[in-house]
């Protein structure tokens, strides 16, 4: 606000948080039955952007067989003991960006 003597002018500032990107992409994991298999990528920047990792076509969220963590720019998926019926691709999405694995 700008104030001079009886006339006052306001504007307002607006951000946007710009896309973050992938920067380290999936890497394949080779696993035994009943080990856990770990998946990680990393992106530009930490963004508050709605990130989803998916095993083929469903959607994963934390729980006793998938643990999600952020921890900065990182992103982990933990497959607890895995079984043959995990096997597929695994997919991390986050904006308009995608990484498999």
């Amino acid at each position: 606000t700008c104030a001079t003597g009886d006339q006052q002018t306001t504007a307002t500032v607006h951000l946007k948080e710009p896309a973050a990107t992938i920067v380290e992409m999936l890497k394949d994991v080779t696993s035994y039955e009943g080990e856990d298999a770990v998946f990680e990528c990393r992106l530009s920047r930490e963004t508050a952007q709605d990130a989803q990792w998916f095993l083929g076509d469903v959607p994963l969220q934390s729980n006793e067989m998938n643990e999600i963590r952020v921890q900065g720019t990182r992103h982990s998926l933990i497959l607890r003991k895995v079984t043959l019926e995990d096997c597929g691709s695994i997919t991390f999405k986050v904006g308009q960006h995608t990484t498999a694995a």
